[in-house]
């Protein structure tokens, strides 16, 4: 692993290949583009463009693709916190565009990142770090990445790090019965939680910011984004924060959420106000939603 500047926060889980193909339905293409997918590296990468340093940890297969999300990171400025795994392949994911919007199809199995297991970052070795951020995406890959992410929480407020974590609720890895619980432990137990109005009603039943803060008293951070009309937040006992969204012409939403929260993370660090932390946030979302990409440009 590499240890060298110190970043700010350390974004924990896995990033998959992104297999996407060119102008056709992926049944009938036979030329596509190689890219990379994953919500706790787009937030690293979002942190950096906004001035912050971060790293990504995560273990990656000894292959190419595992590589190619290595070089990319890097060449984004992210620091890489990485194992090899030459035992287990880098995770793939492939895009199937469609005229009612697109399909994603997981080949993340027993990937490498799925091997995670408790202790992966010790106290040690998150000593320093100002934030620990993960995502409801990475407990469900395993039992073990579960218990890893539990163990993460209890390392990193040893080490003196805040939490963040965003619910970002994947569907197609996990029961509904699994992921309600072990989503609303999670997020309850962050310093920081970040959550979608529209996910927290499906998985919870909670329809408005306000049932979802009375369902989530433990966290002392609370954001829920309610898509293009804004977010609010939730700061102990004070009143609510809301921010209204910008209007934004959407070329792709994918992405737009770890942006926010890489805005938001990023502001906070700095030290402003809840208020322009959740702009941040809002500023942050918009420079993805307007690219067909979910990560922001460099430079």
């Amino acid at each position: 692993m590499n240890s060298s500047p110190l970043p700010e926060i350390v974004c924990v889980g896995e990033t998959m290949a992104l297999i996407t193909p060119v102008d056709t339905a992926l049944s009938h293409a036979h030329e596509a583009s190689i890219g990379l997918a994953g919500a706790e590296s787009n937030v690293a990468a979002g942190l950096v463009a906004a001035g912050r340093r971060a790293a990504w940890a995560s273990r990656l297969g000894a292959d190419p693709l595992g590589a190619r999300i290595g070089s990319e990171l890097e060449r984004r400025g992210v620091d890489l916190w990485t194992e090899n795994d030459p035992d287990a392949p880098t995770g793939v994911m492939f895009k199937d565009p469609g005229a009612e919007g697109s399909a994603v199809y997981y080949y993340r199995r027993g990937s490498a990142a799925s091997a995670m297991m408790p202790g992966f970052l010790s106290a040690e070795r998150l000593a320093g770090i100002r934030f620990v951020h993960t995502t409801g995406i990475t407990p469900a890959l395993s039992e073990t990445c579960r218990q890893m992410v539990d163990q993460l929480f209890i390392d990193a407020r040893a080490a003196g790090a805040r939490v963040s974590f965003d619910v970002n609720d994947r569907r197609a890895l996990w029961s509904m019965e699994d992921a309600a619980a072990t989503l609303a432990r999670l997020a309850n137990a962050a310093d920081i939680t970040f959550v979608g109005r529209d996910e927290a009603e499906r998985i919870w039943g909670t329809a408005t910011a306000a049932e979802i803060r009375a369902y989530l008293p433990g966290c002392a951070v609370l954001i829920v984004k309610d898509g293009d009309i804004g977010a609010t937040a939730f700061d102990g006992d004070a009143d609510p924060v809301f921010v209204a969204a910008p209007t934004v012409d959407v070329v792709e939403p994918v992405g737009a959420g770890d942006a926010f929260a890489a805005g938001f993370l990023a502001a906070t660090v700095e030290g402003l106000p809840l208020a322009e932390c959740l702009q941040a946030g809002h500023v942050a979302a918009e420079r993805v939603l307007t690219i067909a990409a979910d990560m922001p440009p460099i430079g």
